[in-house]
């Protein structure tokens, strides 16, 4: 996993593999209050941006979810949102399994898990062995609008230079 904030990262930029650059400059250069919601591709499907808008919620009404194909960067644009985080034991209760459809796998819960404060410029990476949380409430629900950059993990794999 990777934290920090998108008007703060030249030193963590040059340190990533170019794909995950991409998506990094993409939100650094974005506006997303004038964008609508809805997907975005910036290499086809290879890495693509989802923009939604969503209410967040008590800790026990989200799931921990895990991807395999595609790591997540994800953006907070407004409002404030809280995300749990774990490595993934391989031990965590599936209570659904829509890799095939949908690239994600929910738990019931996750070991080890510790919470991230995403704030407006807030931008977090999730690798396949990372466990996540999102879409919880910090004090209280709140309105937010996120960005979440989809990587094909194979990318990284391929050395990342395309």
């Amino acid at each position: 996993m990777i934290f920090g904030n998108i008007h703060n990262m030249q030193d963590l930029l040059s340190a990533q593999p170019v794909p995950i650059q991409t998506a990094l400059k993409y939100l650094a250069s974005t506006d997303f209050g004038a964008l609508p919601t809805g997907n975005y591709e910036l290499q086809g499907r290879d890495i693509y941006a989802q923009v939604f808008d969503m209410t967040t919620k008590p800790f026990d009404e989200t799931r921990p979810e895990v991807h395999r194909q595609y790591l997540d960067v994800q953006f907070l644009c407004w409002g404030e949102e809280r995300i749990g985080v774990a490595t993934d034991t391989g031990r965590n209760v599936v209570t659904e399994n829509l890799l095939e459809q949908r690239d994600l796998l929910f738990y019931a819960g996750m070991e080890n898990e510790s919470t991230l404060t995403m704030l407006p410029g807030s931008f977090a990476v999730f690798f396949p062995s990372d466990v996540h949380r999102p879409g919880c409430q910090v004090k209280e629900s709140a309105s937010i609008r996120k960005v979440v950059v989809k990587v094909r993990v194979a990318l990284l794999e391929q050395g990342g230079s395309q």
